[in-house]
């Protein structure tokens, strides 16, 4: 199955609504604090670390500034 492009933005806006508007208030029950060493992780979960205080805004302009459909 080949999604469209427009089906691709439909569900990344919904997505990026979701993780930066409903789940970041998990993340604010612990300052944030510089990462200890720089060699790295070998967990897939230990190097991202997504701030507490991110906004959707960017994203979604992002996400207007890319076609409905293939050009």
């Amino acid at each position: 199955h080949q999604y469209t492009l427009s089906e691709i933005k439909y569900w990344l806006e919904i997505f990026i609504h979701r993780f930066y508007k409903t789940s970041q208030y998990k993340r604010s029950c612990v300052p944030n604090s510089p990462k200890v060493g720089s060699g790295g992780s070998l967990s897939p979960r230990g190097d991202y670390r997504a701030p507490s205080d991110s906004e959707e805004t960017p994203w979604m302009e992002d996400l207007q500034n890319i076609p409905d459909e293939n050009m």
